[in-house]
């Protein structure tokens, strides 16, 4: 239980976030234009307003920005910036390859991981473009590289509750911010991840309520911590060892009271909020978690997508083991996603595979709205979608952006291409502008 000061802080803070959200809903304040988070101010994927639908390189870009180095987080925005994290090689010589050193070490991980970067955490000014400031968290020679098509070492999506700017670089630590880039706290955790096959690392923060939730799944010994937003300081400490795991972590709650789930290849876990401690548990996803959870009334919906693919309804409120039991309220296992987190919106889930098969379940049942439906093209896809005034924003790897109208059945009503752009990260939205991050390039598609 959190000391009665603890306590109180929490509870001020999440009444200033209530407010924050109730003034998104009623369209005033600085939440009512932000995106916070990497999936959107409710964590569900879905903007509380629209966004262009149709853009092209002389068509409603308001700016288009070059980023330096590499990084697949998603921007997030607040107020008049928009904030991302990169990796940026420096011109040190580079040393030689270590020998591998397990099962992490080997595959088609690599990257430039034997290369020293800097870390930096960026703020773009929202009009312009023009870069605010330029943090460098941190210089260091990465222990080990990542996917060479689509990773990075900037992947772990910043987060922002408008006080501060949160950014994690995984094993090279966390670092908080003012909103102008003055630096407040960095912890560093004294861990170097071995991811399976050195795919890299990609867990953001998760931000709620005053409280930065961390979660360091790899090949080793893990953890979820839960720090202090204000200050980084280490609330508790659950040891983990569920195996290399890219899904972030998701607060839920139930019957008034908050937990913490993380799905993962061996068990999906339920956590106590307040302590950490373990509360139920249910084997039954298969290999390389990557989509997020989500939560469905009193349920949670977690996915995986790749070698034994895997999508549960499981009931709160219950504690304990619990498969093979009722709280399992359904199951699929049909065109799932791999790597995009899913989209939930009224009562429908929405997701797409690694090779651009759309598909909408009713939440509740696991009833088919639609499955399998094909983008017009073939194409990869890595980016998760997003959901802005009644329709759905699917990025892909060969640089088209596709636009479908949500309903019963599935209908692109634009597609979008921006020269010699490819699209890892995920979109963010924000008064009514759509925020689209390439491998080279920042765009603000704006209709003014």
């Amino acid at each position: 239980m959190l000391p009665s000061a603890l306590r109180s802080s929490a509870v001020l803070f999440a009444l200033a976030l209530t407010t924050a959200s109730l003034s998104a809903q009623r369209g005033s304040g600085p939440a009512a234009t932000a995106w916070p988070h990497w999936r959107g101010p409710a964590q569900t994927g879905v903007a509380p307003g629209p966004a262009p639908i149709e853009w092209s390189d002389t068509k409603n870009v308001a700016w288009k920005v070059e980023i330096p180095g590499r990084g697949h987080s998603s921007p997030v925005v607040w107020g008049e910036r928009v904030y991302l994290t990169t990796a940026v090689p420096t011109d040190r010589p580079v040393p030689a390859p270590a020998e591998p050193a397990g099962r992490g070490r080997r595959g088609t991980g690599g990257g430039e991981g034997v290369r020293e970067h800097r870390f930096e955490v960026l703020a773009l000014d929202r009009a312009s473009g023009k870069i605010a400031w330029r943090q460098t968290a941190m210089t260091a020679t990465p222990h080990e590289g990542y996917h060479q098509s689509y990773g990075s070492f900037a992947s772990n999506s910043p987060t922002t509750d408008g006080e501060r700017i949160y950014a994690s670089f995984g094993s090279r630590g966390v670092y908080a911010y003012t909103m102008d880039g003055k630096p407040v706290w960095q912890k560093d955790f004294s861990l170097q991840m071995r991811m399976f096959q050195a795919f890299g690392e990609g867990v953001g923060p998760v931000l709620d309520a005053g409280n930065l939730i961390l979660l360091f799944d790899h090949e080793g010994d893990g953890f979820l911590t839960m720090l202090d937003a204000a200050t980084g300081k280490e609330r508790w400490r659950t040891p983990r060892t569920d195996g290399t795991n890219w899904a972030a972590p998701l607060v839920v709650t139930h019957n008034g009271r908050k937990q913490i789930v993380v799905n993962s290849p061996r068990k999906v876990r339920g956590y106590d909020y307040e302590t950490g401690a373990p509360v139920w548990e249910t084997a039954g996803l298969g290999l390389n978690t990557i989509p997020r959870a989500v939560q469905h009334q009193d349920r949670v919906l977690v996915m995986s997508g790749f070698i034994n693919p895997q999508l549960m309804s499981i009931a709160l409120g219950r504690q304990g083991d619990l498969a093979g039991t009722d709280a399992i309220t359904w199951r699929a296992n049909r065109g799932l996603s791999y790597t995009a987190s899913p989209v939930l919106h009224e009562g429908t889930l929405h997701f797409i595979t690694d090779t651009g098969m759309v598909s909408a379940l009713d939440a509740a049942t696991g009833t088919p709205v639609y499955q399998q439906v094909r983008l017009p093209n073939p194409h990869n896809i890595k980016a998760s979608p997003v959901l802005a005034g009644g329709h759905l924003y699917f990025p892909t790897e060969e640089g088209e952006v596709y636009v479908a109208k949500v309903g019963k059945t599935f209908e692109v009503v634009a597609t979008n291409t921006l020269a010699d752009q490819s699209f890892v990260a995920s979109p963010a939205v924000a008064g009514g502008d759509l925020y689209l991050r390439s491998r080279t390039h920042l765009f603000r598609i704006s209709v003014r």
